[in-house]
């Protein structure tokens, strides 16, 4: 027989069109189902064998590879606990029986926290979700998995927040940090604009004293690509007081690499330096917008931040007005210095007291 009851559950046996034994459970106590999940994976291998269709794949199978190809990738955790998530919506599907509208179905819409109730997620990070899945689909079909991903939609997000603040409310942070390791951070971010995690994932052989630069690889930026980033007289005091501290990594904690910095600590010392609405990210955009003001070009800015395209740096741009100045007397034709431009004034007055 091609199924055989064992132990009350249903298992197949045969020979596949290509010589390969098959034998395994069928995962049903239901004879008439066994049957049809026999009839059907018999009939899926005849025509994998003859016409080189490609094997249904799992969730799973798609998932590991996708992780796999992001191991390295300073985000991986982030992806990871994404994949986790969709898991338990589409796990039970093959990649191609997956749609939008299982996606979108099942896209979360409140985050719980343990000590108080749900809040709405905001549409950014439901974005993040969707990106996961997303690239994940398309690298399916790059695989030959699926000849077509379904087409999920960007949530729209309301424009990005730039909050920056002053060198002297900078200062004041940093003085009501209580920790070392976290003023250490504080001042590397406001002197250099590297993200968090590439502060945090720093190591000394990244680090060129003479030449004053630090290396940032490109597995640890958010762009993916490597860059170099240069060390004024703050981040070099930093990194001199921090050497010999631990062997391999710059910024340390317990003489332990740190994971995620430390938010309540951040927010309470913000909180005793009166500055409100500030978040750890925000350092970086207040280096940015200190470049800026200080009249830096923004492709020079671009580069050293390691954003990808020139629209990214765009939001600075109104903080620098004056590199606009020089530009206006392009376009001057009546006067040229203050005695023409008084002299005209004069002769426009003489003119109108005739005229009247």
């Amino acid at each position: 027989m091609s199924i055989r009851l064992r132990n009350g559950v249903w298992h197949v046996d045969f020979c596949a069109a290509s010589g390969k034994r098959v034998r395994h459970s069928a995962g049903t106590t239901d004879k008439k189902q066994a049957q049809e999940y026999h009839d059907r994976l018999k009939a899926q291998l005849w025509r994998q064998s003859k016409f080189g269709d490609q094997p249904d794949r799992s969730y799973d199978e798609a998932a590991i590879r996708f992780l796999a190809a992001h191991v390295n990738q300073s985000d991986y955790e982030s992806k990871a606990r994404y994949i986790e998530y969709w898991r338990q919506f589409l796990g039970h599907l093959t990649i191609g029986q997956i749609t939008a509208d299982e996606i979108l179905d099942n896209l979360p819409t409140h985050k719980t926290h343990k000590h108080k109730g749900p809040t709405p997620l905001k549409p950014a990070t439901k974005n993040r979700y969707l990106a996961t899945i997303r690239t994940m689909l398309k690298m399916c079909v790059t695989w030959g998995w699926i000849t077509k991903a379904p087409h999920l939609p960007i949530l729209d997000e309301p424009t990005r927040r730039v909050r920056w603040i002053t060198h002297d409310a900078a200062a004041n942070l940093i003085t009501a940090v209580p920790q070392t390791w976290l003023q250490d951070a504080c001042i590397l971010g406001f002197a250099t604009g590297m993200r968090e995690d590439e502060l945090y994932g720093l190591e000394w052989p990244q680090v060129n004293f003479k030449n004053r630069t630090a290396w940032v690889e490109g597995e640890q930026a958010k762009s993916g690509r490597a860059r170099s980033v240069p060390l004024n007289a703050d981040a070099l005091a930093v990194l001199w007081r921090r050497k010999g501290l631990h062997d391999r990594f710059i910024l340390t904690r317990n003489n332990k690499r740190i994971k995620g910095g430390d938010d309540r600590m951040f927010h309470k010392a913000c909180e005793t330096a009166a500055i409100d609405n500030f978040r750890f990210h925000d350092i970086r955009h207040t280096w940015a917008s200190w470049h800026a003001q200080a009249g830096t070009p923004l492709l020079v800015l671009k580069e050293l931040g390691g954003w990808e395209t020139l629209e990214m740096v765009m939001k600075y741009a109104h903080l620098a007005p004056s590199h606009l100045s020089a530009h206006a007397e392009a376009v001057t034709f009546w006067s040229h210095d203050g005695e023409t431009a008084k002299k005209n004034g004069t002769q426009d007055m003489s003119l109108r007291a005739v005229a009247s």
